[in-house]
């Protein structure tokens, strides 16, 4: 059990994190650099994490930092930094012309988070607490194997066919002058019948600088 001093300390380090969050998401949607915004949500992220390690969800923590932070936001610097200037100029360009169906998208949002936190708030019935045994990795794991496997794995599915959609949707034929290697020509190929030897005596007329 905590006591009074620790669990206001995790109080006011949760409403820390919160606002470094809240603060590191709009900078994200309102930087005009898509550098700094991708740094902005590294920041967003690291922050979520803390907030999880708080609430005592370190296995969701660790995997919110080496998945997102060390593989895709690592992915999307690559992108932004290659990607040409003039090219996201032009995209700025159309930006408010979707402003008619965006703005009602976002108050719906808006109307279902707060409708939501406010239902949770008003929820005062008393909630049964255990204790668990075991670790909150264990429980996860039990959980997505048992009661929710059939969700979990038609999710697994669906982003297996998005990145074979991402790819068939990219790739490209190719080119008719491209040249190409043939693996299994290269296989069967006689090592006699690509290596010549050739007596070349002293005294040939044989040019060294040819």
């Amino acid at each position: 059990m905590l006591s009074t001093d620790n669990a206001s300390y995790l109080v006011y380090l949760f409403y820390a994190f919160s606002s470094i969050l809240i603060f590191a998401a709009l900078k994200v949607v309102t930087s005009k650099n898509p550098v700094h915004s991708a740094m902005y949500l590294v920041l967003s992220f690291f922050s979520a994490s803390a907030i999880w390690i708080i609430l005592k969800a370190e296995f969701l923590a660790i995997t919110l930092v080496l998945v997102y932070v060390g593989a895709v936001m690592v992915l999307f610097l690559f992108v932004v930094m290659m990607a040409s200037i003039k090219e996201i100029d032009k995209l700025r360009k159309g930006f408010w012309t979707n402003l008619t169906v965006a703005a009602p998208v976002c108050l719906l949002v808006v109307f279902e988070m707060i409708a939501i936190i406010l239902h949770t708030f008003r929820d005062n019935e008393p909630q049964l607490t255990y204790q668990i045994s075991s670790s909150n990795t264990y429980q996860l794991g039990l959980r997505l194997y048992t009661e929710y496997f059939y969700p979990f794995q038609i999710a697994a599915i669906l982003l297996l066919l998005a990145m074979v959609s991402a790819i068939a949707l990219t790739l490209r034929g190719r080119k008719q002058d491209a040249k190409g290697q043939d693996p299994s020509s290269q296989v069967r190929v006689n090592p006699k019948d690509r290596l010549s030897f050739f007596d070349v005596s002293v005294n040939s007329d044989i040019d060294p600088k040819k």
